[in-house]
Formats: C-alpha cells, structure tokens, sequence
C-alpha cells in the first residue's frame, strides 16, 4: 500500500518516535533549568539571607545587653566591693539631694559638685548634661543613664520667634535691700532673697528649695547647711511662721522617710525595723537606743516629727 507525499514525509517508525520524545522532554526539562530554578534559587537566597539578619540581630542584641551588665558588674565588684551597694532609682539631677546621690554609688566629692552646680544656676536640660559633671566616669554615666528623669520645669524649650526687651525700669538686677532690712525667711520667694545683698538667684533658689523640702524653717541658722551662706546673712532674715509637724514617723515608707533632708537612708531603715517589731513609736525617746541618730538629729527632727 503506498501512502500520499506528505504521511511518507512525516511518518516515523517505532523506534524513532521513541528517541523525537526522548530529545523532546530533555529540551524542555533544559529550559526549565535554565528559567525557573535559577528564580527558585533567587528566592531561597534571599529567604536565608532574610533569616541570617534576624538571626544576627538577635545575637548582637543579646551580646550588647550582655555587655552591659558584664559592665555594670566588672565595676560594681571593682569599686563596691565591700560599701554599701548602689540603690538604682529614677532620679532627678536637678532636684535630686547629696544623700540620693551618694544612695545611687556616687562618691560624695561628686555630689558636692552637683549641688556646687546647681546654686550657681546651672540646670540640667538633657540626660547627657549629666555626663559632663566634673569628676564622674563614662562607666558611671552609662549605669545611671536610664534612671535620669529630667523634669518638665527643666526641659530645653524652643526659643520663641518673637523676642521682647525688659525696660530698665523693670530690672531688679541691680536693687538690692538698704542695711537693716529684716525678710521673712519663712515666706520669701526668690525674687525678695535675690534682693538681699550677698544673696544671687542661686543661692536664693536654694533657700526656697531647702525650706520646701523641710517643710518650714524653724531657725534662721538653718541656712548655713546650704553652701555658700555664711552666718553674716542671718541677719537678714527672721522666721515669721514654725514649720508645721507633718513628718510622721508612723505612716512613711521608706522612700518617703528619706525625702526629708534630716533623714538618710539607714535612720529611716531603723525607723521601719522598729515599727515592724516593736508596733508604732509614740515619741522620739525610742529612737535614743540606735546608735544611728545623734543627739543633733533629735533636735532638728523634734521640729517636724508627729507621731
């Protein structure tokens, strides 16, 4: 039988169709790998590489808090060891006592130039001003750095765009009170001790946070715990109002008993171990038998103390 041009053209036998499927599918798995794989390959890669940076994150971020505190504890062991450990605790630079200080592991030189500082008008406006104290160590900055809070009176404000001129008539700046002038010292604000000859807006500032802080002035020689107000300023001033009683033994926590200058850290812990033990204290004599409180802290207490 004889088939038309054409099917003789394109007829194959058995064994030829076998090896046109054979170059078929090899061609097309060829392309396959030459198109898809490589984009799958693509893909896998950037999944890893995905992956390998969160990975590397997470360790870097392990290895810097473990930096830290390795940090933290090289020096705690190094200049703690065997003193009181530092009590960690949001403060405020600006506002913050020596005794706070000395509680948060500075040396007392420190503190003292802190309160130098800030009578002579300085403020801290950010947390980093803090690092610039004369005296205190990177690594001492990098441990307090978290519990720096500065408070909103003390914050940089922008700088507004209009700007007025104070008249001279309205300047204080140079008035100062005549001899014999007699000032409340119980009821003075800053302005009226800025008046005082010998007294400038820090020390005037220290007055008015001292007798905050107090509760009252109960004595005009109070002021010579403030450095830089020598004996012949207490001439000026007269007490018109004694402090109210309001320090209650009885009912402060401890952070509470030590906000109070005339309490440190370890009296008011004496005050909590006896009211746990011995119930409340009806007067100032039970405190005669810890060797903590001098007869001084007797006489100064007596003024604000209740029970």
């Amino acid at each position: 039988m004889k088939f038309p041009f054409w099917k003789e053209f394109f007829y194959y036998s058995k064994k030829e169709r076998r090896g046109i499927y054979v170059l078929a599918t090899t061609a097309v798995i060829s392309i396959l790998s030459v198109t898809i794989i490589p984009y799958l390959k693509s893909s896998e890669q950037l999944i890893n590489q995905k992956e390998k940076d969160e990975y590397d994150q997470f360790i870097s971020s392990i290895y810097k808090t473990k930096k830290q505190w390795d940090l933290y504890q090289y020096y705690n062991n190094k200049y703690f060891h065997g003193k009181p450990k530092p009590i960690l605790a949001p403060f405020d630079p600006n506002t913050a006592d020596s005794i706070t200080f000395i509680h948060l592991g500075l040396p007392g030189f420190i503190a003292k130039n802190i309160l130098h500082y800030r009578a002579k008008g300085g403020k801290f406006r950010k947390p980093e001003d803090f690092a610039r104290v004369y005296g205190i160590y990177p690594w001492q900055y990098q441990m307090l750095r978290p519990y720096i809070v500065i408070g909103e009176a003390y914050l940089k404000k922008a700088k507004d765009s209009l700007r007025f001129k104070r008249s001279k008539e309205d300047s204080i700046k140079f008035f100062k009170y005549p001899e014999g002038t007699v000032v409340s010292l119980s009821t003075a604000d800053t302005t009226e001790l800025a008046k005082i000859p010998g007294v400038g807006s820090g020390i005037a500032k220290s007055i008015v946070h001292l007798r905050q802080k107090l509760g009252g002035f109960y004595s005009v020689n109070q002021l010579q715990e403030l450095p830089y107000c020598p004996a012949s300023l207490n001439k000026w001033f007269r007490i018109t109002e004694l402090p109210e009683h309001t320090l209650n033994l009885n009912k402060l926590t401890l952070a509470g008993l030590m906000r109070h200058p005339y309490i440190n850290f370890y009296q008011a812990k004496v005050i909590i171990e006896h009211r746990k033990k011995y119930g409340a204290l009806k007067g100032m004599q039970q405190l005669k038998l810890y060797n903590e409180f001098t007869p001084v802290d007797f006489e100064r207490l007596s003024h604000y103390a209740c029970f």
